[in-house]
């Protein structure tokens, strides 16, 4: 059998990459967004890649997929967006549906349902489903309207045919310089496949890579590794790129005061925090920014002093100018924004926000600038293999690059699972 794959929700086709290294064909693929299948064309010009939304879109795939090939797909590998998950068991979450005390579901958690359907009618010998950790928790309506949890909706679905589990997998513990937890979702209808399950309840390969190193794995990659022999950036006029090293080595121009209270900002801490830079005071036990939890709402505390309590001088900390009163107040955010990273952990996860210096630990370690599009494509692997950020010879926009960039799965991470299960077919 050739090991021909279909890919669904696939995107600009960042972690499909990982297929593609494996050697195994991708016959055709679905994206919704045209400007990612622009992407994806670009550098998949042999894939049939059809745009547009999968519940309108589903038969059209089967069907072409039956013509170019009378064989299942060896692999099925879909992305399927799960939007407001919840950290609440999903029991809860259910009981609160049903009593009419939570919103009926976001409709793009519906989505497993046409991927599902694709799944049931084409049966491949296995299936990848990747999302973020959560989705276990999600509830969804099927198609006769009742509530289920996504994961027992997946697995009712199936049937007996096919063995599997869902999995969260930090790419940290497999060599990946970030700390990244996705729900990876096997399933398997090969008789190798359903072997190799019953014998080990799982298909995920061990963890390589620990926090600290041990005996049997490597220590996690972290951003030192990753990122700190590349030339210097800083967020100024003129030094602010280094396109003759890389094309997607530059980054924004930060304003004045974003500047200040950046550079004033040590490694791994927020500017909420920042202290008294006063030369004649430089005191340090100015309050703590931090957030309650009130009434089941995360919300940051609001009386964060912006002015150092000692001399009165303002601190580097985030604030502005209220257009309503004329007078300054500290901006509204939680104590991960405006944070440096930190030199010997793995990065942060990466996010289509890791361009503003806003964002959840995206600042870097020791220069004042937040991290660079060729940065953020080693720490999601993407520099790894050969991917082109062009559309018919342009150069795509930061922002996209951004956007492909966060929304995308390591393609590291998929080449190790299609080694697995190479492996396990063996």
């Amino acid at each position: 059998m050739s090991r021909n794959v279909l890919s669904l929700f696939s995107s600009a086709g960042i972690g499909e990459l990982g297929i593609k290294a494996k050697g195994w064909p991708i016959l055709i693929s679905n994206e919704i967004v045209e400007n990612r299948c622009q992407l994806y064309r670009e550098n998949y010009p042999n894939v049939d890649n059809i745009c547009g939304d999968i519940w309108e879109k589903k038969d059209e795939i089967i069907e072409h997929w039956k013509e170019k090939t009378k064989e299942p797909p060896f692999l099925i590998y879909a992305t399927p967006p799960c939007q407001g998950m919840s950290s609440n068991g999903a029991g809860k979450i259910l009981r609160e549906i049903r009593d009419g005390k939570r919103k009926p579901e976001d409709p793009r958690n519906r989505l497993i349902i046409p991927t599902v359907e694709i799944i049931k009618k084409l049966r491949p010998e296995w299936v990848i489903l990747e999302n973020v950790s959560n989705m276990k928790n999600t509830i969804i309506s099927d198609e006769n309207g009742e509530y289920i949890n996504i994961i027992e909706y997946i697995y009712r679905e199936l049937g007996d045919e096919y063995v599997g589990c869902p999995e969260v997998v930090n790419c940290a513990d497999y060599g990946i310089p970030q700390m990244r937890k996705r729900l990876i979702t096997i399933f398997s209808r090969s008789p190798r496949g359903v072997e190799y399950f019953k014998k080990y309840g799982k298909f995920m390969p061990p963890q390589t890579h620990y926090e600290e190193e041990t005996f049997f794995a490597k220590k996690w990659i972290t951003l030192r590794d990753a990122i700190s022999k590349l030339p210097p950036l800083d967020a100024k006029e003129g030094k602010n790129e280094r396109k003759d090293f890389h094309p997607w080595h530059f980054v924004p121009i930060m304003n004045q005061e974003k500047y200040w209270w950046m550079e004033n900002t040590p490694e791994g801490c927020t500017a909420y925090n920042n202290q008294c830079v006063n030369p004649k005071c430089l005191y340090q036990n100015n309050r703590l920014h931090g957030s309650n939890i009130d009434d089941g709402l995360h919300s940051s505390n609001k009386d964060t002093p912006i002015y150092c309590e000692k001399c009165g001088k303002l601190l580097p900390r985030p604030t502005l100018i209220d257009k309503k009163t004329g007078e300054r107040r500290l901006l509204k955010g939680y104590d991960t924004a405006y944070r440096r990273m930190e030199w010997d952990k793995p990065a942060a996860t990466l996010t289509q926000n890791f361009i503003f210096e806003a964002s959840d630990k995206k600042v870097h370690p020791d220069q004042t600038r937040v991290l660079s599009v060729y940065e953020a494509m080693i720490i999601q692997t993407i520099a790894d293999y050969e991917f082109s950020m062009t559309i018919d010879g342009q150069s795509i926009s930061k922002n996209l690059c951004a956007e492909v960039i966060g929304e995308s799965v390591p393609p590291k991470l998929i080449e190790i699972i299609c080694n697995q299960i190479e492996k396990i077919e063996e």
